[in-house]
């Protein structure tokens, strides 16, 4: 049973945590991402903020920031994206963050990319309800779907 989670809105105060999770090797590794410095990310966090367009929400696990979860528009799909600090990873918080997260989301379908070689990530995706859509060629990642 994984531990009591809750979603809220994402506040400018969430965004040191966030930074200092996206800055972890194993995490960076298994998503392919690299690294933002702090001005790309706080840049990039702003933009995020600031549009309401963009569904964004901080997951907390028993009171403590896990990570984020967001939906935002990119080339016509609406894509999900999700991060989690390393010391929440196989607890079932990321499961139970998408689950919640996508029943708030009220556009379909929804897509998420993922790394071809990340299965866990991939079967937390896949137990949200998205399947297989297509490879992306050349990036080494594949698109999965939520109908």
């Amino acid at each position: 049973m994984p531990p009591p989670i809750e979603l809220r809105d994402t506040v400018s105060s969430d965004l040191p945590l966030f930074y200092e999770q996206q800055r972890d090797p194993l995490a960076l590794e298994m998503a392919r991402h690299n690294a933002r410095s702090w001005t790309a990310f706080m840049e990039h966090w702003g933009g995020i903020l600031d549009d309401d367009s963009i569904h964004k929400r901080t997951v907390l696990c028993d009171g403590e920031i896990a990570g984020h979860l967001v939906c935002f528009p990119q080339e016509g799909r609406r894509l999900v994206a999700y991060w989690l600090g390393r010391e929440f990873w196989g607890q079932g918080v990321a499961t139970a963050a998408l689950l919640e997260f996508v029943e708030l989301v009220e556009e379909r379908p929804l897509y998420a990319y993922v790394a071809r070689d990340n299965a866990p990530s991939r079967r937390v995706l896949e137990k949200a309800g998205f399947r297989f859509h297509s490879d992306e060629p050349g990036s080494g990642e594949v698109i999965l779907e939520l109908p």
